[in-house]
């Protein structure tokens, strides 16, 4: 039997039941606090009011009784353990005491003590909560103890359950109140996200339609521009050509950017739409060279050309990689102050062209290469920044490349040039 004191309740009338009780539990080696109530009311007000007084009677068995009959008494609170209930009580039966005890929510086991051939009776009050049964003329201390011994064993591991029961369903309303947050703020996220894809829609559209304003306005420029240069309708000076080129060369580059920003503004709209056609990309790539030497030359720089094609043909969209090379030649030539801009083409099966364009430039620093490609953003933000521009021309590079159905990349050493190598499908999947 476990040494650990239990509390218990004894509530029987017959005073010769008690001390076979008491007796059973001292032979068993049960360490009992136990109080006694010879009646149902008496018993309710034990259990009711928690306080009794006990009387040391031996090693084992702690009687406790309501006088204050030895010098050693002393007032304690009793919380009890078990109850061991006779059935047949002067003023009310087990089952009215049963009644009563769950009324006042007062969780305790229960083993009824019923006379021979009370069976039945005892089955009923089982029914009715009590944990076990006895058959007073049975009692024997080792069927006792036992009996003790499981009632509260299975009555502490039932309040363990329902003490986890009662914590889950606190982590169940817990989990439930978090996710109603939860909820709440995806609701909250999806409207702004609704709210900033306005924005960012209207955004598109006052680029594109500001692009698309500034544009006939500015090729006037040009155009006026280049009849004075002509000498048109009247021959100038050394002075005024110099300054209608710096207009022509000044219109040239906002016409530029105007253009890059009503082409970005296209794509995020998702109203670029590609058109595959058969082309020689040797021609194209030579063409495209050609079209941006003089810059070279201006800068005194060297543009090669390496075509290493076994079949020279692509289905894709020619605009997109003629605009694609533009932004990478110019970029080169702009970045290199001096040394070479190369332009290399080769196949890497039979089904992808790698086309990369080398300069032996400034370079790119390894925190800097994410950001290049991001809309807007240069390596150098600065308002001192030597070389300007929109920041849109790698943006839309892979933007294009992406919907041509390939991929760029980029390898660099600061102050030893860069390489931007695109890989595309050579047949466009429609």
């Amino acid at each position: 039997m476990s040494e650990e004191q239990f509390s218990i309740l004894l509530v029987d009338d017959d005073e010769v039941d008690r001390l076979t009780v008491k007796r059973a539990l001292k032979k068993a080696g049960v360490t009992a606090n136990l109080m006694e109530a010879k009646n149902g009311e008496n018993a309710m007000a034990k259990l009711v009011n928690g306080i009794a007084k006990l009387e040391v009677r031996d090693t084992n068995l702690v009687a406790v009784s309501e006088t204050n009959y030895f010098s050693s008494t002393i007032n304690h609170p009793i919380k009890f353990d078990l109850i061991l209930l006779d059935y047949l009580l002067p003023d009310f039966d087990g089952l009215h005491l049963i009644a009563k005890i769950k009324a006042l929510n007062l969780d305790l086991p229960i083993i009824v003590l019923t006379g021979q051939g009370d069976e039945e009776i005892a089955v009923e009050m089982m029914k009715a909560g009590a944990a076990d049964y006895l058959v007073k003329s049975k009692i024997e201390p080792d069927n006792l103890a036992k009996a003790i011994s499981n009632a509260i064993r299975i009555h502490r591991a039932e309040q363990a359950v329902q003490l986890a029961n009662q914590r889950l369903r606190a982590t169940n309303e817990l989990l439930m109140l978090k996710n109603q947050e939860l909820e709440r703020q995806q609701q909250q996220i999806k409207l702004q996200n609704i709210q900033l894809q306005e924005s960012y829609n209207l955004k598109s559209e006052f680029l594109a339609t500001m692009s698309h304003e500034l544009r006939t306005p500015m090729n006037a420029i040009m155009g006026f521009s280049q009849l004075l240069l002509r000498q048109y309708p009247a021959p100038l000076s050394e002075q005024q050509q110099n300054l209608v080129q710096r207009i022509f060369n000044n219109s040239k580059n906002l016409l530029d950017m105007i253009n890059e920003m009503l082409d970005f503004s296209k794509i995020e709209a998702g109203k670029l739409e590609l058109k595959p056609q058969k082309f020689a990309l040797n021609y194209l790539i030579e063409l495209t060279v050609e079209e941006l030497r003089s810059l070279a030359v201006q800068k005194q720089l060297e543009l090669i050309t390496d075509i290493n094609l076994t079949d020279t043909y692509l289905i894709q969209d020619s605009n997109s990689l003629k605009r694609t090379l533009i932004n990478l030649l110019s970029n080169a030539i702009k970045f290199t102050e001096s040394g070479t801009v190369t332009v290399k083409a080769e196949e890497i099966d039979e089904n992808k062209i790698a086309i990369s364009v080398t300069d032996t430039g400034i370079g790119i620093a390894p925190e800097d290469r994410d950001k290049i490609f991001q809309a807007f953003r240069q390596a150098d933000q600065t308002f001192t920044r030597q070389h300007a521009g929109t920041g849109l021309g790698l943006a839309i590079t892979q933007s294009l490349v992406k919907m041509m159905g390939g991929t760029i990349s980029l390898e660099s050493e600061l102050g030893k040039g860069a390489t931007f190598t695109v890989e595309i499908p050579r047949k466009y999947d429609v």
